[in-house]
This record gives C-alpha cells, sequence and structure tokens, in this order.
C-alpha cells in the first residue's frame, strides 16, 4: 500500500513509479457511504462502506474486483486498503463519534492466525476510532467450511471487541447454523425478504419469526434494500430495529450529503404512530432502571456491585457507546467468589478473566416495539431474568416478567374500551381519532371507506339474530383479511355498519380491495340461506306497513371518499356528508360501490 495517513483523515495518495498494476487499482477504487437509521426515530445509526469506481479500475461488477483481487492473491491488501480508505471518510463526518461504520468482509480473507484484524486494530487507532464503533459483515457468498469453523476465524475480530453482522440473511443454506454459532451483534435481511413484503404473506410470516428468532438472541434487526414506504412500514411493525435503502438514501462519495438524522423517517414512524395504539408509554412506566455496569469495568468494580446491592442477582452491561451486549449475572461469579483466591485470581490483570468473558445474551427491545412482541421474544427464553429496553439503541432500563405482564394487563383492558365487543375491531373512539388524523394531514393521500349491510334486517328476522351475528362476523373476518392493520385500518362502527381505512396505497389499488371484499362477502354470505331461499335469490317477507315484498339476499354497499394530496382541511362533517350521498348511490349500483373524492379547492 502506497499511502500515508494524518490525524485530519485525509489520505495523500503519491504516485510512485512502480510495475505493479495493483497500485494503479488502489489509486483509482474508492468507497461509498449509505446510512443505516433506528427505524423509529431516523437517527443514523451507521454507515456502510460500499466499493465504488471498480468499473474505471478495468472490472465488470464488485463481484468480479474481488475475485480478481483474490486469485491474484491481493485480496488481503485489498481489504486492509479499502479499510483505511473507509475509515478516512468516516473521521470527515462531524458525527462520527455518535455512530458506526459497517465493513464487508470477504470471507476467504479470514484466516486462523488472525492477523488481519489486528492490522484492522492498529490502523484504527491512528484515526481514534473505537473497535467498538467498526461492525464487520459477513455473508455466505462464498464458501467457507462449517459454521462452526467459519464463527471460530470471526472471533478473531470479536476479541478485539469490533461488532459482527451477519449480511444478506436468507440467501444461503447455512445461515441459521451460522446465526447460531457465530453469535452477532446484527442481522441484516436481505432484500428479496424486504421487497413487496406489504403484499406477500409468506415474506411476512418468514420475517417475523426470523426477527423474532433474533431478538430473542439478543440479535439487532436491520432491513436491507428498503425501497417503498410500505415496506418500511411492515418491517417497523413486524419488529425491525434498524433500515437501510433508497428509501433512506442511496449510497453517496459526498461525505457532505450524510446526515445526522433522516427527518422523513422520523415523520413516517410519527405518522404510523398517531394511527396505531402505541404501548411506549405503557412500558416506559414499567421500566426498572437498573444502573447497568460498563464493558470496560474492572472486575474488583462488578463484585462491588454485586455487595452493595445484595437485592439484584444481575446487571446489564453496556459499552461506551450505552448500548447494552448483555448481563452479567451473579450465579456465574458464584465460583470465584466463594474460593479462597478466586477473586484475587479474577482481579489480576495478567492472567485474570475479563468482565465481557462473563457476559450473557439477554432479549432485547426498542422502547417502541408492541407490547405483544417483547412477551413473545420473553416467553421464548427459558428462565429469562426479563428485557432489555432500549431507545435508539441506548440503554434505557429493564422490563421484569412482572413488569411485563402488568404492561399486557394494562393494554388489554384499555383495548377492551375501545374495541366492538362483538368483532373485536376498534370502535368509534379510534374511528375518530383516524379519521381526524388523516383529515389533518393534508398532504398525505387517503381512503375512506364507510360499508353498509344490504337487506340485513329480513335476513335476521327471518334466521334469528344469532345467525344475524355470525354475517356480521364473517364480515369483520373478510374486512380484516383485505385491509391487514400494518397498512390499513379496519374497524366497526356497530351492528352492521363498518369501516375501513387506506394510507399506504394509492386509490385505485383501495377501490380494487374493496370492490373484491364486497363480490366475496356477497358470495360467502349466501351460504347463511337455506337451499329455498338461495335457488329463489329472495326471502318473502313483510314490510313496515306489513305489506309482502321480496326482499333480495344480502350484500354489502361501500362508499369510498379520496382525500387527495394538498387538499384544504376538510372537517368530519364534509366527510360523513359526502358519504351519505355516496352510500345511496352505491346501493342503486350493480357491484354496489361508489367513490367521490374531498380535493383542493372544494
Amino acid at each position: 500500500m502506497f499511502t500515508t495517513a494524518h490525524a485530519h483523515g485525509e489520505i495523500h495518495r503519491f504516485a510512485a513509479p512502480s510495475d505493479d498494476p495493483w497500485d494503479r487499482i488502489i489509486a483509482i477504487v474508492d468507497v461509498a457511504f449509505q446510512p443505516i437509521v433506528n427505524i423509529h426515530t431516523g437517527t443514523c445509526y451507521g454507515y456502510e462502506a460500499l466499493l465504488r469506481n471498480y468499473e474505471q479500475a478495468g472490472f465488470a461488477s464488485i463481484a468480479d474486483f474481488f475475485d480478481s483481487c483474490h486469485a491474484q492473491g491481493v485480496l488481503t491488501r485489498m481489504e486492509m486498503v479499502l479499510r483505511e480508505k473507509a475509515a478516512a471518510k468516516f473521521v470527515q463526518l462531524e458525527h462520527w463519534r455518535q455512530t458506526k461504520l459497517f465493513l464487508n468482509i470477504d470471507t476467504r480473507s479470514l484466516d486462523p492466525h488472525g492477523a488481519l484484524p489486528e492490522r484492522t486494530r492498529k490502523m484504527l487507532e491512528h484515526y481514534h476510532i473505537e473497535e467498538s464503533q467498526v461492525v464487520f459483515e459477513v455473508s455466505e457468498r462464498h464458501p467457507f467450511g462449517q459454521p462452526a469453523e467459519a464463527a471460530a476465524l470471526f472471533q478473531h475480530y470479536t476479541r478485539h471487541n469490533f461488532r459482527l453482522a451477519i449480511d444478506d440473511f436468507g440467501t444461503g443454506f447455512s445461515g441459521l447454523q451460522l446465526l447460531y454459532f457465530a453469535e452477532p451483534d446484527y442481522l441484516k435481511i436481505d432484500r428479496f425478504f424486504i421487497s413487496d413484503i406489504a403484499s406477500d404473506a409468506k415474506k411476512k410470516l418468514f420475517l417475523s419469526q426470523i426477527v423474532n428468532i433474533a431478538h430473542l438472541l439478543g440479535v439487532v434487526v436491520l432491513a436491507e434494500g428498503v425501497e417503498t414506504e410500505r415496506e418500511y412500514y411492515v418491517c417497523k411493525d413486524i419488529g425491525c430495529d434498524l433500515v437501510q435503502g433508497y428509501l433512506v438514501q442511496k449510497p453517496t462519495r459526498v461525505m457532505a450529503e450524510l446526515k445526522a438524522h433522516y427527518d422523513d423517517v422520523e415523520q413516517m414512524s410519527k405518522r404510523e404512530r398517531r394511527v396505531t395504539v402505541s404501548d411506549q408509554k405503557l412500558i416506559g412506566n414499567q421500566i426498572a432502571m437498573v444502573q447497568p455496569i460498563g464493558l470496560d469495568c474492572s472486575m474488583e468494580v462488578v463484585f462491588e456491585r454485586f455487595r452493595a446491592d445484595k437485592s439484584l442477582t444481575f446487571f446489564p452491561v453496556v459499552d461506551e457507546a450505552h448500548e447494552p451486549v448483555g448481563i452479567v449475572r451473579e450465579k456465574e461469579l458464584k465460583d470465584y467468589t466463594y474460593s479462597l483466591y478466586g477473586k484475587a485470581l479474577i482481579s489480576n490483570k495478567t492472567i485474570g478473566r475479563k468482565l465481557k468473558d462473563f457476559v450473557t445474551r439477554c432479549p432485547m427491545a426498542d422502547i417502541n416495539t408492541k407490547a405483544e412482541h417483547i412477551l413473545q421474544a420473553y416467553s421464548a427464553v427459558e428462565r429469562s431474568e426479563g428485557i432489555i429496553i432500549v431507545d435508539n439503541m441506548k440503554y434505557v432500563g429493564f422490563l421484569s416478567a412482572h413488569s411485563l405482564l402488568r404492561v399486557i394487563n394494562e393494554k388489554n383492558l384499555a383495548a377492551a374500551r375501545d374495541q366492538n365487543p362483538l368483532t373485536k375491531l376498534p370502535g368509534n373512539n379510534l374511528i375518530h381519532e383516524y379519521v381526524s388524523e388523516v383529515l389533518s394531514a393534508t398532504d398525505q393521500e387517503a381512503v375512506l371507506v364507510y360499508f353498509d349491510f344490504d337487506n340485513f334486517k329480513p335476513f335476521n328476522d327471518k334466521y334469528g339474530f344469532r345467525l344475524g351475528d355470525r354475517a356480521i362476523l364473517l364480515f369483520a373476518e373478510l374486512l380484516s383479511k383485505a385491509l391487514p392493520r400494518d397498512t390499513c385500518f379496519p374497524a366497526h362502527i356497530g351492528g352492521d355498519d363498518f369501516f375501513g381505512g387506506f394510507r399506504r396505497m394509492g386509490f385505485d389499488e383501495a377501490m380494487r380491495v374493496t370492490t373484491d371484499l364486497v363480490a366475496t362477502f356477497r358470495r360467502d354470505v349466501e351460504s347463511f340461506y337455506d337451499d329455498e331461499t338461495r335457488s329463489l335469490g329472495h326471502i318473502i317477507g313483510q314490510d313496515r306497513v306489513g305489506n309482502v315484498v321480496k326482499f333480495p339476499l344480502m350484500t354489502v354497499s361501500a362508499a369510498l371518499v379520496h382525500l387527495a394530496p394538498g387538499r384544504p382541511n376538510h372537517t368530519v362533517d364534509e366527510v360523513s356528508q359526502l358519504i351519505a350521498g355516496l352510500k345511496k348511490e352505491a346501493k342503486k349500483s350493480p357491484d354496489r360501490v361508489a367513490a367521490g373524492a374531498l380535493v383542493a379547492g372544494r
């Protein structure tokens, strides 16, 4: 390598005469940074360094570049060159001390002696970058033997206090084994599972299970390649902690374009929190503020903490950035505390063990996580002390089993007050809050739908209220499936009146979903009639004045209100008036659907 590094983080390259073609390539290649942000707050958590200028250096792709380096025996040299270029750029950021640097590892450069991690540590010392600020990403693009063997090679990095991430998770065949053996700090979900996840139930199922497994192991989950708001909202609802992708920012080589905080992500999160029930306050009220122990503390300090506070059997452990790394339990130290020379032996700076040798992983959750997700993570770990709670990835407290049960109980009581008792869907209070929020967000497109049963009373009179309730429950189930709560708002006004809200899809898609729902209910509800009535296609009954009348079979009508972006701040009364007119139109329409709009200037 022919660079000299200077204290201000700049690298001055000088083209010394050389017959080595790789010297020219080293001078050409560069790195771009892409931000990784907190999915709840938009605060930048770190930046991934990505190779650039490989085409100018004569390579067809990034894979071609590293394959050539490997074939020519310069892969280790090139890894160090790129790491130093990334470090030099990283420290140009004003906020670099509060963020992390994500670097990719080509697994073919791993060696049993661990020379590259040691060289990296010495290089970082020059830039005053802490080892805990650096996250090395490893993927299964290239075979590296058994996962257990690979994990032993990764330990060379973790011994130096570097963080470890599994990249492209879900694309390889041994990903779960690698997760088990390598014990990473981060799990980066491959773009395959993120793409179109809002409309792919199978991907949602896979991702939700991956997130649950990671969280119960104390692993932070990062969604890669997020490009749309709908993908973002699903990832957030499932429980991902961090997000990376074009929705946040494309990779850039211009350091001035990188931000410490991404307002668009924070605003998306706030919009979602305002229209869904947030558990943050419930969780915050139950958190125990257990003072953590720093990872760099001596064992004498650890022993003193346990001696001074005998009511606690464990303490959370945090790193230099106040991010939790796990807990230290008193029972793991008993062999030393009750031994004649145990405490002296463990405290010996030369041969003694350090605090990180006793740290145990613990389930972790963001304070904005749904209480049900936290309970699921806690329940999956046998004899768990509880859950570490973080905010912006920083430790804020501990949630015990007893406190978690109180959170769930209080949430269930609150939900019961706001739900329809028959269908368990959100009731009038939440509908009013939702509509008010939608109307106030005049810069966003939205669609509101009012559903009203047709000919429900004749059906109820003929077959009784129990079958009438079953018809209502049938529609509630169909509504919940058609309008998933992670992207929509299904609700029950009362009786045979329902409500639906769309905020993350366009009008055409909302119309398609609504039309399909109306048609499905018309088809499915026919099974509730007896064969004779079904064949006739109507019920013979009496109207309110006693006249014999033929009532058609039950259907549902839908009135859609399109709220275009840029509209004035309409009132709830204006929406209600428009819906009243549209309901009449829908009941006369062959497909039982009518739509209107509240637009700018109306």
